[in-house]
């Protein structure tokens, strides 16, 4: 019987495949399956995975012929999947020596349907670990009391899939799979559908996974139209949450953060190729002008300076449009 499959997509990241391949055999157990899903690479990371298949115990190496986005990719590896138990790997990352069976141990003790983790935030040579921000720790809790308050950090902004391991019965429920094609946040309607709909969830320290950042290929940091995708994922929670039966309670948190994430895209407009900034501009305004009125008020007010300025200057421009009209 399988207990723990770990699915990882990867997609052109040869110079760094090789890290989370060493770091996942240093974690390899009789009983674990590691699933390499390569989303169309046209580099040599397809050679580093069909190797890792006959050297890597428990590897399952899965191709997509055409590029789908990490989404998708994750999706390929849950439908293969075998385990009691699932988590995450990104491509470019990796994980501390015997990082899956504390974790495991974690879960199958406190007995609940999810745990997530903190983790170790790599930039160069720097280290720094980025804590959930959920402060009861090793306590079985209801996920959804830990959504709000509307105007902090919660868990639901700690959206890391690979921070974590999830229990199978939340795959029968329909609940761990990744909205297909979403190229970027794909992770935000995901946990917000898992902290609204499972029933049990708990934190723990672990900080096993490095989590790489200021890679060249990583679409933080390429400013094309994939980007935009966010506008997708964060319109998905919205809809969702507002037709939670606590929507009164929940959906302020969702339009508050939408809204800063669109100041956040807004802030950084100049890494955008210009068709890319023009377009980003119009679906924030679009996005911005879908949402419930009052409860962009309400965020706006407890913003930051920066951030509800560049948000009343859009929603300006949305009303001296439709005057104009």
């Amino acid at each position: 019987m399988v207990k723990l499959s770990v699915i990882v997509p990867f997609c052109n990241v040869r110079l760094y495949a090789s890290d989370a391949l060493r770091s996942l055999r240093a974690n390899a157990r009789e009983d674990f399956e590691f699933i390499l899903v390569d989303d169309c690479s046209h580099d040599e990371t397809p050679d580093l995975l069909a190797r890792a298949e006959s050297e890597l115990p428990g590897a399952v190496y899965v191709r997509h012929e055409k590029n789908e986005g990490v989404a998708t990719a994750r999706n390929s590896g849950i439908d293969r999947a075998r385990g009691e138990y699932l988590t995450f790997l990104d491509g470019d990352d990796w994980l501390a020596p015997g990082h899956y069976p504390r974790l495991l141990a974690a879960i199958e003790e406190l007995g609940c349907d999810f745990v997530r983790t903190d983790h170790v935030r790599c930039t160069g040579r720097a280290r720094s670990v980025h804590r959930v921000p959920h402060g009861r720790r090793g306590v079985v809790m209801n996920p959804r009391d830990a959504i709000l308050p509307a105007d902090r950090s919660t868990s639901v902004d700690y959206a890391y899939a690979w921070a974590g391991v999830y229990h199978r019965r939340l795959v029968d429920r329909g609940l761990l799979h990744f909205t297909d094609g979403l190229r970027t946040a794909e992770d935000r309607p995901w946990i917000w559908r898992l902290h609204r709909e499972a029933d049990s969830f708990a934190v723990v320290g672990l900080p096993g996974v490095f989590y790489r950042r200021g890679v060249a290929s990583s679409l933080t940091r390429i400013g094309d139209v994939r980007q935009l995708d966010f506008i997708r994922a964060f319109d998905q929670v919205v809809e969702e949450t507002a037709g939670d039966p606590e929507s009164d309670r929940l959906l302020p948190k969702a339009v508050r953060t939408y809204c800063a994430v669109i100041a956040h895209h807004l802030s950084e407009i100049d890494k955008f190729e210009p068709a890319v900034a023009k377009r980003l501009r119009a679906m924030s305004a679009a996005a911005i002008g879908r949402l419930p009125r009052e409860l962009v008020t309400d965020a706006l007010d407890t913003m930051d300076l920066d951030r509800s300025s560049r948000l009343r200057r859009l929603r300006r421009r949305i009303t001296t449009a439709r005057g104009a009209a």
